[in-house]
């Protein structure tokens, strides 16, 4: 008899985790390798969960594909690992135990445009290997990403009428990351093809119950759970599970209750939770209605927005001037508000304030922004890299620049921390700086980024990041348009250091319908000159930039040779661009005063020329 021929008649009993009897054994390396180096401990596991009462199991090759299996230098055994993983369930099931082809998703590097071929591939290797060698049908598990799962639910698809199993992950009871139900996420994979669509991972017995209460039974599909035994539990540096078998026989019963007629377990369960779902579900029929709860949808509030012109306002009606002050490196903040002090008189639009620049630990830059817009009334951009924060730790601070009322942020990854003051430190990058964006646009919805409900939409405007100091322009172009499509409302060069480059980075973005602030930073020697074209990344000056610095004979020379070269590209960004961002050089901040005043000046000088011509046309 088929899988689906017995989902018809009865609640199948499916497999738990192999990587958790795996690990019990001592086994704490690429659990997918072991089908190759430790065939009979794979076979063991298998047979262990058959003897349990599984009447479903999973093959040992749910990290199989090229993407996961790079990380351990086997990305070019993906053929043998999965043949030989089938090969060995096949063996430990006999002729009563189906045996479904596992493939995990990619969900720790987030589904967008960049990955979307790079996973496609990966998954078609894995999927004709587990064809090949002739599975009973395919378990497409642990998805949090809907986009990435529907997109491989659609290549198995094409290429099979094996039985397709599709279990997505959750952050949060009956809603996936992206903000879609999960009653919706199972009408959508079931109108794609998907047989069995259900829940793994993640979340243990009692939520995964809550959130399967407000999905109705598919018309055509059957219900699947695996929960985790448990919330995990650090120890030790290892992640525990609680095992409480006589809790699932328990929740056997609700879940077949609710629809289910596939139930297994994942992270955390062991045979004996197994043993208890089967006894848990001794006796009963499936059942093909239920009462479906309503879902607890909640309101979200447009937020109030501020009398204030946020910086991507001003930019796109005017020219406009935005300073980059760095914070301090200490405890003193005496020279920092006198700087942003004088630049606020000077007349600048907003200060920009970078997030730990060049890796080293600098006082907060929400906490300085907050106290710069209480204290004086100037707005700031403020900087938020991906490396110093994980998902929990970003989500937590886009909050409270909210709170705030700070609505302007630039979105990067970060220098590498390598480069800082802490070299030993660990950078996160949880996210990309396209991610990012496109998680403050999903969080400007009133959607946390894991899916949950903010009750109030966010209002930030997000700046992008343009590297033009590289060989190929066109390429760095590219990016900045992926940013765009990902939400980038407005856009910040890196510092550029001659008219030239800028006349190339008007021609290679004048086509982008977003605003583009200019980067310009004085130099204040031929030391730093140099330090910045051959350390720092990301910038680069011409020689003849630095012949002009090496050539001043004093202190007090270089710094006004400086202030003349950037006054020259000054004269050449303010034809092509409305946004000037300066860079305060070691917080000199009279340097970037005396720049802003002669910005203004040629403003007035160019807008009285344009009036000037208009009245002569």
């Amino acid at each position: 008899m088929s899988l689906l021929d017995s989902l018809k008649g009865r609640i199948l009993i499916g497999d738990g985790a192999t990587g958790t009897l795996l690990y019990s054994y001592g086994v704490d390396r690429c659990f997918e390798e072991l089908n190759l180096t430790h065939p009979n401990e794979v076979i063991y596991t298998h047979k262990e969960y058959i003897k349990a009462g599984a009447d479903l199991i999973q093959t040992n090759t749910y990290g199989a594909n090229y993407i996961k299996l790079s990380r351990y230098g086997l990305e070019e055994r993906v053929k043998e690992i999965n043949s030989a993983a089938v090969r060995i369930a096949r063996k430990a099931a006999g002729k009563e135990t189906y045996v479904v082809g596992s493939i995990g998703g990619i969900h720790g590097a987030r589904f967008h445009n960049e990955l979307e071929e790079e996973i496609k591939r990966s998954f078609r290797e894995q999927l004709y290997c587990l064809l090949l060698e002739g599975v009973d049908g395919l378990l497409l598990e642990t998805y949090y990403d809907l986009d990435e799962l529907t997109t491989v639910l659609k290549i198995a698809r094409e290429v099979t009428d094996l039985p397709i199993i599709t279990n997505v992950s959750m952050h949060e009871p009956g809603v996936l990351e992206n903000g879609v139900l999960l009653s919706e996420a199972f009408a959508r994979l079931e109108d794609l093809g998907a047989d069995v669509v259900g829940v793994n991972c993640r979340l243990g017995p009692y939520h995964v119950l809550k959130a399967l209460e407000t999905t109705p039974i598919p018309e055509k599909a059957f219900l699947s759970a695996y929960p985790n035994s448990s919330l995990p539990e650090y120890r030790d540096g290892r992640l525990l599970y609680k095992s409480e078998p006589d809790y699932f026989k328990k929740f056997a019963r609700f879940f077949r209750n609710e629809g289910v007629r596939l139930m297994g377990g994942c992270c955390g369960t062991t045979p004996e939770h197994i043993k208890a779902l089967k006894e848990g579900i001794k006796g009963l029929e499936p059942i093909t209605e239920k009462k479906v709860k309503s879902e607890a949808r909640i309101e979200i509030s447009e937020t109030k927005q501020h009398d204030e012109c946020t910086i991507f306002e001003k930019v796109k009606t005017k020219r406009s001037i935005i300073v980059e002050l760095d914070t301090p490196k200490h405890l003193d903040t005496k020279i920092f508000f006198e700087g942003a002090k004088a630049l606020k008189e000077a007349g600048v639009d907003a200060l920009t304030i970078a997030d730990n620049s060049l890796a080293s630990s600098r006082i907060c830059n929400k906490t300085m922004a907050s106290l710069v817009k209480r204290e004086l009334g100037l707005p700031s951009l403020v900087h938020i890299t991906c490396r110093d924060r994980n998902l929990i730790g970003l989500q937590s601070h886009l909050m409270g620049l909210h709170t705030l009322g700070i609505r302007d942020i630039l979105a990067i990854t970060g220098d590498p921390t390598k480069i800082g003051d802490f070299p030993g430190a660990t950078s996160v990058f949880d996210v990309t700086s396209f991610d990012l964006i496109k998680l403050i646009k999903q969080f400007n919805e009133g959607i946390s980024f894991s899916g949950k409900s903010l009750k109030q939409k966010g209002n930030f405007r997000v700046a992008a990041a343009f590297n033009p100091n590289v060989h190929n322009i066109g390429k760095s172009a590219e990016r900045l348009e992926k940013k765009i499509q990902y939400g980038a409302d407005y856009v910040l060069t890196q510092p550029v250091f001659s008219r030239e480059k800028i006349i190339e980075v008007w021609e290679a973005t004048k086509h982008l319908e977003v605003p583009i602030y200019i980067g310009i930073m004085p130099l204040v020697s031929s030391r730093n000159a140099e330090f910045l074209h051959n350390e720092v990344p990301g910038i680069k000056l011409t020689q003849e930039t630095r012949r002009r610095m090496n050539d001043a004979k004093s202190p007090e020379e270089e710094i006004q040779e400086g202030l003349s070269i950037a006054r020259e590209l000054i004269d050449t960004a303010i034809q092509y661009f409305n946004g000037i961002y300066l860079i305060t050089p070691f917080i000199r901040y009279e340097i970037t005063v005396e720049l802003t005043k002669y910005i203004q000046q040629k403003t007035r000088e160019l807008e009285t020329a344009e009036g000037v011509s208009f009245a002569l046309s």
